[in-house]
């Protein structure tokens, strides 16, 4: 049966593979058929994640990947191990609901290091000779439709998603000679471990006002890795430079 969605014999890494969305978007690539490189820094979950997935030949890698140095030789052993990757899933971040007047230059550092600088520092070595599938690789960064709709109390989190859909722009041309596409995706509010601690997610009242703003109630994982399945199988090979929105409405309004 003809399926251009399938990733049967594509090799993906995926970061923050131990939840949330990381972990589903794991076990999805590996139902539609692809070899998974598990990243992420707890190696108890990792192997939780690597136990719901199907398939034979995935690799689990626990690693901090704001260890910018370790980076360079990760990718190099893991291309050893699996061959040239065919695609990556840059899940791995972290969020927060904090007022402006409490940050301080740390701890914007500290965002762009975990949801900016590690996702391009790995894609930098995705990208060289010999590491990516020279028929074709399709590399996805993880935005959100903060990057785009305002939210008070979101800034940090917002101007580092916005980083990475301006990335995906500028990356999508400077390696289309490569044969390699970026894209990027833009989640809406999504149940996941990550969120459930937010204000907005504790808070009925709030709950049910953001439950609202998306026409067609919150997101699951699944909706998320299915967008992805999509962005790094052949079905998409005439998609690079865009910016994926999959909000359940949010931002039509």
């Amino acid at each position: 049966m003809f399926n251009p969605f399938t990733l049967e014999n594509k090799t993906i890494l995926v970061t923050g593979a131990s939840s949330g969305i990381g972990r589903q978007c794991a076990i999805d690539c590996s139902k539609m058929g692809a070899k998974i490189v598990l990243v992420a820094r707890n190696q108890e979950r990792l192997d939780e994640t690597r136990s719901l997935m199907e398939g034979d030949g995935h690799l689990v890698v626990c690693l901090d990947l704001t260890n910018f140095d370790a980076i360079p030789d990760m990718v190099k052993s893991v291309v050893e191990k699996v061959g040239p990757l065919d695609g990556a899933l840059h899940c791995a971040g972290i969020s927060n609901t904090e007022p402006l007047k409490l940050y301080g230059v740390e701890r914007l550092e500290e965002f762009f290091r975990a949801n900016v600088f590690g996702a391009v520092m790995l894609t930098k070595e995705i990208c060289k000779l010999k590491n990516y599938n020279k028929e074709g690789a399709s590399i996805v960064f993880f935005a959100s439709v903060a990057a785009v709709v305002g939210e008070s109390c979101k800034s940090a989190y917002s101007m580092t998603k916005g980083a990475l859909i301006s990335t995906t722009r500028a990356l999508a041309v400077e390696y289309s000679k490569k044969r390699i596409r970026v894209n990027s995706v833009s989640p809406g509010v999504i149940e996941t471990p990550i969120n459930a601690n937010q204000n907005y997610m504790k808070d009925p009242v709030l709950r049910a006002q953001f439950e609202a703003k998306h026409l067609l109630g919150l997101g699951h994982c699944t909706d998320i890795s299915n967008a992805c399945i999509y962005l790094l199988s052949d079905a998409s090979r005439w998609v690079t430079g865009q910016n994926l929105v999959v909000d359940g409405g949010y931002t039509v309004r």
